[in-house]
């Protein structure tokens, strides 16, 4: 039997899938007009009821903004959820506790944390779908997603998906939100789900890097792989090299994958 997370879980997969089946493609090219701004009438209505769920990039990101450790983050702003296919990890925003539902960092005036706001909220009103391609490469599609009570539309600004993405700048979300899609698609893959220690281990490395920094000092990771020294000062400085550093231990670690990180290998005696 299910657990609750799992059966969350895989209906907000479900319901995810069937809502972007259901919009019209936004093809390469063609454009669509829309700006939000405190002016437009329906400013904020957006960020009430939502599904938002975080990838590591995003819960980081947060994190920088309220300047608060990643447990802090789980205990206060997420619900942990587990995706059921694959057993990897992908907490959900919470919402308030009232009638509305609104986001925790809304505010009358727009978002309280907009500079570091996750990247589903900056790729809006497109919707993003990712797979990996046959040839490893990361296929996109995107979406326009015209819900009735925005008048966002209604603006002049024309932009096609590129030129969105770049204003938004979604380039760092979208490369380490790619990295995570690939392990969850090589899992899928290989028909493996990750058991509860490995599960544990994504958490870690990736929902929680300043505790994975501690985690790789204590135990002395890079005692394991062929590593320079600039880098683990990097690892143990900065919280977006710990995630990096992350993606590619679990790459190696669950997969064998040694593109971003190589076993050391011992001479033979």
């Amino acid at each position: 039997m299910k657990d609750l997370n799992d059966a969350l879980a895989e209906t907000e997969a479900d319901a995810t899938d069937a809502f972007l089946n259901s919009l019209p493609e936004l093809k390469p090219g063609e454009s669509f007009r829309f700006a939000c701004h405190p002016e437009v009438p329906c400013f904020n209505a957006c960020c009430s009821d939502l599904t938002l769920m975080l990838t590591p990039y995003d819960m980081l990101r947060l994190r920088r903004a309220l300047s608060i450790s990643s447990t802090d983050f789980l205990t206060h702003f997420a619900l942990r959820i587990t995706i059921p296919d694959s057993g990897f990890p992908m907490p959900r925003l919470k919402m308030r506790e009232e009638r509305l539902k609104r986001c925790p960092f809304v505010s009358p005036e727009g978002c309280k944390v907009y500079p570091n706001r996750p990247g589903a909220c900056r790729t809006y009103p497109l919707g993003r779908a990712s797979r990996m391609g046959e040839d490893g490469k990361v296929v996109e599609q995107f979406f326009v997603v015209r819900e009735p009570h925005c008048q966002g539309f209604e603006e002049a600004a024309s932009w096609d998906a590129a030129s969105w993405l770049a204003d938004q700048d979604l380039a760092a979300y979208n490369r380490n939100n790619d990295r995570y899609m690939m392990l969850m698609s090589l899992a899928r893959g290989k028909g493996a789900r990750l058991t509860a220690k490995q599960e544990q281990m994504v958490w870690l490395a990736l929902y929680q890097p300043d505790d994975f920094q501690k985690f790789i000092a204590k135990m002395d990771l890079f005692r394991l792989v062929e590593i320079d020294e600039e880098r683990k000062a990097r690892i143990l400085a900065d919280e977006e090299a710990a995630l990096d550093f992350g993606l590619d231990w679990l790459e190696l670690v669950f997969f064998g994958i040694e593109e971003g990180l190589r076993r050391k290998r011992h001479p033979m005696p």
